[in-house]
């Protein structure tokens, strides 16, 4: 090899190590942002749970990680499936149903839970109506405004993940831009089967961090040999 060529694999292995390292540090970053975040949410989640009505309606933009207790009726007619999910290895949906809430004109999302499908898209949910009044209680979460991605499939309307402003456009009254999770509860239906709220971890963060200033130091040593090889000609 060139001491022309050998410097340039020198520069590259060197530009390589620092770019590893860089995404390290980011990452990094990214772990210090979602601790930061779960204490928050750790902190929302302890306090007392809080009735959808009156106030907190106004409020609700306010109230994600927080546990809330709502109360009306299911509108099945607009029952939302969320395709592709899995529990334990077994493939279904999520049944998301907008809940009218008492003394009022808004409606929340209620994400019901996990239904099994062979196909993780078709579900018969006509046995899984809960009518009459009912009292919901969970944890109120952030709907995401974009990516729904809804999806024709045998006649029946099935969306990737809940999208607030498609879903919006879609319901025919307005519903607020959180959704609850709802809570298992002994006196539930098994089915549909409610979920519990998801830990608040750090995430791969870390691992990633890891793995990327693993991959610098690797470069850093290729560099090394490199330059070594270089001196050893030049000696020779």
């Amino acid at each position: 090899m060139s001491s022309i060529a050998r410097r340039l694999l020198l520069a590259c292995f060197i530009l390589a190590a620092a770019a590893f390292a860089r995404l390290g540090f980011w990452q990094l970053g990214r772990l210090r942002e979602r601790r930061a975040a779960g204490e928050v949410a750790t902190a929302a989640r302890q306090k007392p749970a809080i009735l959808l009505q009156g106030e907190a309606l106004k409020q609700s933009t306010t109230l994600a990680q927080r546990r809330v207790i709502a109360t009306g009726r299911y509108d099945h007619a607009h029952e939302v499936v969320l395709r592709g999910q899995a529990l334990r290895g077994v493939p279904g949906v999520h049944l998301v149903t907008p809940l009218w809430l008492a003394e009022s004109d808004t409606a929340v999302l209620v994400n019901r839970g996990f239904v099994p499908s062979p196909d993780a898209v078709s579900v018969v949910s006509d046995s899984l109506v809960e009518p009459g009044p009912v009292r919901v209680e969970g944890l109120a979460l952030t709907m995401p405004a974009a990516g729904g991605q809804p999806l024709e499939h045998r006649g029946q309307t099935t969306w990737a993940r809940l999208d607030l402003d498609a879903l919006g456009s879609w319901l025919p009254y307005p519903v607020l831009p959180v959704y609850i999770q709802q809570s298992p509860d002994s006196s539930l239906p098994s089915f549909p089967r409610r979920l519990v709220a998801a830990p608040l971890g750090d995430g791969p963060h870390l691992n990633y961090a890891v793995q990327w200033f693993v991959f610098s130091g690797m470069t850093i040593v290729f560099a090394g040999v490199v330059l070594w090889q270089g001196r050893r000609a030049v000696s020779g």
